[in-house]
């Protein structure tokens, strides 16, 4: 992925790792519009970080979806690069029937938000030169942490869906790559004081140094992620579990 010039968009772009990888991009001299439900924190961002432009979308919601991937190729054409960043991650226990509705509505965020970003974005995409699809998944991917179990459920299935679109799109101009992040400092699962995640502008530098790399990989994995995610090959598989099992599910 070239550092500069491009014209990026990223959901989830209002906190956290989407908002990290918005202010990067923009001062590596790129445009950067930000994706979020609300209107008023994309407005406090724009004008707290001039340069930034904002869109109103709720990826849960396939109206908002089309409506925005219209607006999009009407003001910014040049659009190459789509960064799917959207997502929730929730607590869970199973023999609670409320945590149903926890898991409907992850797979409808982060599984159904994710495919359906790219098939209303990607004809925007396809025959552009230097055009990405960026999926962010999770090392949980790889290994879950069960405590919140559709959450890994949906980023071992975006895992999936990006290696196949990979795949299809291998003729076209248009590349795909995976950002599986370890537990970062923010507020996604109340880490953000956790001193067993990863700072976030650690993260972010790392992964941008992995992003902008020539050539780039299909998979961005800090080094911080590497032992959940080579779990299985390296053996490990069954201690790391055990790990990730002794990990509580924040009190709401």
């Amino acid at each position: 992925m070239k550092p500069t010039g491009n014209t990026i968009l990223i959901t989830g772009g209002t906190s956290g790792i989407g908002l990290g990888l918005a202010l990067r991009f923009q001062q590596a001299g790129n445009k950067v519009i930000i994706a979020g439900r609300r209107k008023e924190l994309l407005d406090q961002i724009t004008t707290e970080h001039p340069g930034i432009e904002a869109i109103e979308l709720d990826v849960a919601d396939q109206g908002s979806i089309t409506r925005a991937s219209e607006a999009v190729a009407a003001k910014y054409p040049d659009l190459n690069v789509v960064v799917n960043n959207a997502g929730i991650m929730k607590g869970e226990n199973i023999l609670e029937p409320a945590s149903q509705k926890i898991a409907e509505e992850s797979v409808t965020i982060n599984l159904l938000g994710t495919i359906r970003m790219v098939y209303a974005f990607l004809p925007q995409l396809v025959g552009k030169r230097d055009a990405v699809i960026v999926n962010v998944t999770s090392a949980l991917a790889f290994v879950p942490l069960p405590a919140a179990p559709t959450y890994n459920a949906t980023k071992a299935a975006i895992h999936s869906f990006s290696e196949s679109l990979r795949v299809q799109l291998a003729d076209t101009s248009v590349r795909v790559i995976e950002v599986a992040p370890p537990g970062v400092r923010t507020t996604l699962f109340g880490q953000q004081d956790d001193e067993r995640a990863m700072p976030l502008d650690d993260f972010l530098a790392e992964t941008l140094a992995q992003l902008h790399a020539d050539p780039a990989p299909r998979e961005v994995i800090v080094e911080n992620a590497k032992f959940v995610r080579y779990a299985e090959a390296n053996g490990n598989y069954a201690d790391v579990l055990g790990m990730l099992s002794a990990v509580k599910a924040p009190q709401s």
